[in-house]
């Protein structure tokens, strides 16, 4: 399951579906973001400052969310332990949220480009359940619309909590290395309990 960023929709993270997953052995999906926002596309949540979603507009999509995602793994007689989570940007805090919120089913992995651990009012996440948790995390050294150090405290803080971390740093600005999509494909996909 992968969830698109900001301003965009389900069509953006689709060849990442096929980058990761060339011969279709996985069900793929990308659910469309339900905000409609300024300056235009389809948003998880409004933005007013980086690490910290609005929390009226994070705390209206996060059920719908986990209500799609909790359907779409039944409908195909599928567990959160068979789930891969991941996201871009906003659809990697959004992947946090879900995979790491209190209450939520942890699932077998989560991917996270670009993106930061979310702290809203009124939402509580629990890093207490991380153990072992495989997560794979890639940032841009030059990244100016949510800088490296995110990534960095993302991973600090998954470490600490006990999570399996791969973490990668490029050379580039938002967006997702296509050399660690390969490694996240021979090995890091490959080997996680699905």
């Amino acid at each position: 399951m992968l969830l698109h960023g900001r301003g965009v929709d389900e069509n953006d993270l689709f060849p990442l579906l096929d980058a990761l997953d060339p011969e279709r052995r996985l069900v793929g999906a990308s659910p469309r973001a339900p905000l409609r926002l300024p300056p235009g596309g389809n948003h998880w949540y409004a933005v007013r400052r980086i690490g910290f979603p609005d929390p009226p507009t994070f705390h209206s999509t996060f059920p719908v969310a986990a209500g799609w995602l909790d359907a779409f793994l039944d409908e195909n007689g599928l567990g959160h332990d068979r789930l891969v989570l991941g996201g871009f940007s906003q659809g990697a805090v959004m992947s946090y949220a879900l995979a790491l919120g209190s209450g939520r089913p942890r699932p077998a992995g989560i991917l996270a480009f670009s993106g930061f651990i979310p702290t809203v009012e009124s939402f509580e996440l629990d890093l207490g359940g991380a153990e072992g948790l495989p997560v794979a995390i890639g940032h841009g050294e030059y990244d100016p619309v949510i800088g490296v150090d995110w990534g960095r405290d993302a991973r600090e803080r998954l470490e600490a909590a006990g999570a399996q971390v791969t973490y990668r740093e490029s050379p580039m600005s938002h967006s997702i290395d296509p050399g660690y999509l390969e490694e996240l494909r021979t090995s890091w996909l490959r080997n996680i309990s699905m």
